[in-house]
């Protein structure tokens, strides 16, 4: 089997003018380099009507399922069966590049190129939003030291630092140790992933850099020793804060293998934030295609639940059809019973759900073929498709599909009001999503639910965090668990984002580095070329 990166590398790429002259938007855009360029953000406010689909998944395996791929994929299969299309994912981490998962550019003959630029630094968002989030930090700290109006109690800070890195070492720390106080106040704090930072979710859902900076403003970082909450506008970060984001808060254009325009913006994990690219380039790549895949991180009750709860609620946004990605090794961890309950779980929300069976090289036929026979007897519409080695020819049968889905009555909705109580809000999601029979509450989060809904955050909409590798939060609980109880162990509020954080079991917002990292494989020669991505 070819690798990612030799695929990538042997591709003959379009100068990104060329792409963006079939947008008609070539007077427009800002390149970086001759394969990338940067879309105003004026384009997501043109008011087209393309169908949106979104790509989601079974419950996946610690190396993932191939959503990006099926994503890339079917935005190629729509372009071969002559539809004008375009896909809008996420930005890769350097996290999962560097530690077991790898990038996140697709696969095969279904990826977006240049490979290697957008699986590291890329046009430098990620290292904004870092900059960004670490320059309120620095504010927060230098305004207890300086002893600033309002009075920041350092025991109740709650913004802390992030990086674009798995590494443990990192969740605790203590900062301002030494010098009698020149080094500031002592106490503890933490770093988290740059993609689960807030700024990072309010990149993906603001409007335009106006809703940006009064979202940056609105940020709570703490409270005072009389118990008001502290936002970053009272600090007077916010405007640095927007002027450190003003590049970043404009889609990137690039390509897929087979020329499909694509946009790459933001890249929110799903476990531990909302998991979408950004509300811009989904409207600039419906303003722009008739068809629009995006993507949302691991399964139907992470990404896609917030997908349509959180991320369409403030979007605005009415997707047609969801492709539910399934592959035989997930199939075998998690059984049939998995599958149907994430076909449950978009339908649930109003959402024609279409199975994509990814064959891998190594898949036997047979067993694809029997796996597409027993969803059939499920009532559920299930195609093998080969996007990794076949590229778009390898799923124009789920393209065709789609494209009949769309033409249908949408009958999308969500799954609760946000004037609900923060709890109920909580336990629909846990009941109605993950199957789970009770939700079990750590000492003070109901007194902090309370305290929420006093301050007026009570209609914000939920963002729960909880572990990828199972429908419940145990991690080790494979397959179709049902009448477990959840535990929400910590909850807080992203003022700035607009939802509101349920932090489940042992969910962590800093991942660490596997035993043996990507990071050990990943080279560079003489001559500039990289090895070792994947």
């Amino acid at each position: 089997m070819i690798s990612d990166i030799t695929i990538a590398q042997q591709a003959e790429l379009r100068e990104i003018f060329e792409i963006a002259e079939r947008l008609g938007i070539a007077q427009d855009i800002n390149p970086f380099g001759k394969y990338i360029a940067k879309i105003p953000t004026s384009y997501s406010k043109k008011g087209g009507h393309g169908h949106l689909v979104l790509v989601t998944a079974m419950t996946p395996t610690r190396y993932g399922e191939g959503k990006t791929t099926n994503t890339i994929g079917l935005a190629q299969a729509l372009q071969a069966v002559g539809a004008s299309s375009m896909a809008a994912i996420r930005e890769p981490s350097l996290g999962p590049c560097m530690g077991i998962k790898g990038g996140a550019a697709g696969g095969g003959y279904s990826q977006v190129l240049p490979m290697e630029e957008i699986n590291l630094h890329f046009t430098g968002d990620i290292h904004a939003v870092t900059i960004a989030h670490n320059l309120l930090s620095a504010m927060i700290d230098n305004h207890i030291h300086q002893r600033l109006e309002p009075m920041i109690h350092p025991a109740k800070v709650i913004w802390n630092r992030v990086i674009d890195m798995n590494d443990r070492s990192l969740r605790s720390i203590t900062i301002g140790l030494s010098d009698h106080g020149e080094n500031g106040i002592a106490r503890m704090d933490g770093f988290q992933i740059t993609a689960s930072s807030e700024i990072m979710a309010i990149l993906c859902l603001a409007e335009d850099i106006k809703d940006l900076k009064y979202r940056l403003g609105k940020i709570t970082i703490g409270r005072t020793f009389t118990g008001e909450y502290v936002t970053a506008h009272d600090i007077g970060a916010e405007g640095a804060m927007a002027a450190l984001l003003k590049q970043a808060i404009e889609p990137n254009l690039v390509q897929s293998i087979e020329g499909v325009p694509i946009l790459i913006h933001g890249g929110p994990f799903a476990n531990i934030a909302h998991g979408s690219n950004s509300i811009i380039a989904t409207k600039t790549a419906l303003n722009l295609a008739d068809y629009t895949i995006t993507e949302a991180g691991f399964a139907s009750e992470l990404g896609a639940e917030k997908f349509f709860n959180i991320t369409s609620r403030i979007g605005g946004f009415r997707p047609d059809v969801a492709v539910l990605v399934v592959t035989l090794r997930a199939y075998e961890i998690h059984g049939i019973e998995n599958i149907l309950k994430h076909v449950e779980n978009i339908r649930t929300h109003g959402v024609k759900a279409v199975i994509s069976i990814n064959k891998f090289l190594d898949d036997p036929i047979e067993e694809l073929t029997s796996l597409q026979e027993k969803l059939a007897e499920s009532g559920v519409d299930a195609i093998i498709t080969d996007f990794r080695e076949s590229g778009g020819q390898g799923g124009t049968v789920l393209a065709h599909k789609i494209i009949a889905l769309c033409e249908e009555p949408n009958t999308f909705h969500h799954l609760y009001k946000n004037e609900l109580p923060i709890k109920e809000k909580i336990e629909r999601i846990c009941s109605d999503v993950y199957g789970a029979g009770s939700v079990v509450y750590a000492k003070g989060v109901r007194t902090k639910m309370k305290q929420l809904e006093t301050a007026g955050f009570g209609h914000l909409p939920i963002c729960m965090a909880k572990t990828q590798s199972s429908l419940s939060d145990n991690p080790k609980l494979t397959g179709c668990p049902k009448g477990f109880p959840i535990s929400i162990s910590k909850i807080e509020a992203k003022t700035g984002a607009g939802f509101i954080v349920a932090y489940t079991g042992e969910i962590m917002t800093m991942p660490g580095l596997p035993k043996r990292p990507s990071a050990c494989d990943i080279d560079i020669t003489e001559d500039g070329t990289i090895s070792g991505l994947f």
